[in-house]
């Protein structure tokens, strides 16, 4: 019995086997066959995989490649500072409540405007970009891009960014873009190689993005949206005297006027950047007393201040490029410190109204204290000194004067 399980089963295994064997041959014979009988398709098949494979390959070679050369163009990085800035600025003149919806429009905006600038200040500075050591690998003086190619990129992203603050945000932002652009690119920039007053020139540019984001947000520009401009403004000169100084043989090979070249000791360029510097001690006392911050900020913007003050002193005293490079790190800790001091303890409108509302309230309370008091001990007619809140009037009366001054008071 064993015996003939042991056969039947080596039977079946051996039948198996040849039906497989049999079966693969014949798929073999049937690929010959049919590749005999069509002898171009699995040529034609290989090939055009291969031009498939290739034109994948090439687009997304030349994605990467002109990716990179829009992102080296644009400055990507200074771009994003100046949205930052722009974000800032809208926040900041946006009150109790923040359009996020406008606000990411704006800085949509704000990236390509000035991704635009920039690519027209590279297109402009081909010959100057090539003659110093950190700008000469850039997309145009390296050749990795034509010219012709950059003035229509920047064009139309310039053109584009303008358009998109008009129809989503509103014409002032959109009209202090396009004047930004045409500063930077047509008048800063040709500029740099003729005077040294350039630098003041480019602090006006820097100091108008936070501007634009707060006309942006509120359509409106007013005394306590100059806060953030000022310090932009302030913080530039420190910032890029610094710069200028470290780098004056390559400012000097690309043919800048540079205010540190005019100046061989660097006394007066470490004198600017003091003077600038201490400029900005005052700027948090003034956001606290014109409403923008609550009085924390005054502390912290000093702290600050003094901070960067102390650098500039430092590079003053000692003026090598090891101190000017200390400044250089303390001015880029500066801004996103300040802006954020800015955003942490910003007051909104209407915190700021009920705060002098009640005060007005306090003080008129205390005032008629003292006309009655003052009455009472010397018996005298005050009625002509008495302000007209502090007569007896109905309730009405009294809440026209604080918190509610906008309800009409009544008429005798």
């Amino acid at each position: 019995m064993m015996l003939r399980r042991s056969s039947i089963s080596s039977f079946c295994s051996q039948f198996l086997k040849s039906s497989y064997s049999h079966n693969l041959n014949h798929a073999r014979s049937s690929s010959s066959l049919s590749s005999s009988s069509n002898p171009h398709l699995i040529t034609s098949s290989a090939t055009a995989l291969h031009i498939s494979s290739k034109a994948t390959t090439d687009f997304a070679s030349l994605s990467r490649h002109y990716g990179r050369c829009y992102w080296e163009l644009s400055k990507a990085r200074l771009s994003m500072l100046v949205v930052a800035t722009s974000g800032t600025g809208f926040v900041l003149g946006s009150g109790s409540a923040v359009d996020f919806s406008a606000l990411s429009w704006t800085c949509l905006g704000t990236m390509m405007v000035a991704a635009s600038a920039n690519s027209l200040n590279q297109v402009f500075e081909i010959n100057n970009d090539a003659k110093m050591k950190r700008t000469s690998r850039r997309p145009l003086p390296s050749g990795r891009i034509t010219k012709p190619h950059a003035i229509g990129w920047a064009s139309s992203v310039g053109l584009a960014g303008t358009a998109l603050l008009a129809t989503q945000t509103n014409m002032l932002a959109a009209g202090l873009a396009a004047s930004n652009l045409v500063l930077y690119a047509f008048v800063y920039t040709p500029l740099k190689q003729i005077h040294h007053v350039n630098t003041w020139v480019g602090a006006v540019v820097g100091a108008i993005p936070p501007l634009l984001g707060w006309a942006a947000a509120s359509n409106d520009i007013s005394l306590n949206a100059m806060i953030l401009p000022a310090a932009l403004y302030f913080w530039q000169i420190p910032h890029f005297m610094a710069l200028a100084y470290m780098c004056r043989s390559d400012y000097a090979a690309g043919g800048f006027k540079m205010y540190s070249l005019a100046d061989a000791s660097g006394r007066r360029t470490a004198l600017v950047a003091l003077r600038n510097s201490i400029y900005l001690i005052p700027l948090g006392f003034l956001a606290y007393d014109w409403g923008v911050t609550s009085e924390w900020f005054c502390l912290e913007s000093t702290v600050l201040t003094l901070a960067i003050s102390a650098a500039a002193f430092s590079f003053y005293r000692d003026r090598t490029r090891e101190k000017a490079r200390r400044m250089f790190h303390a001015s880029l800790l500066y801004l996103p410190v300040f802006m954020t001091g800015l955003l942490i303890h910003r007051r909104s409108n209407s915190e700021q109204f009920l705060e002098d509302n009640a005060k007005g309230f306090v003080k008129s309370a205390s005032s008629g204290e003292a006309l009655e008091l003052d009455d009472n001990n010397d018996n005298q007619n005050i009625k002509a000194k008495r302000p007209y809140w502090t007569e007896s009037r109905p309730p009405v009366a009294y809440a026209s004067v604080a918190p509610f001054p906008f309800l009409p008071a009544p008429s005798y």
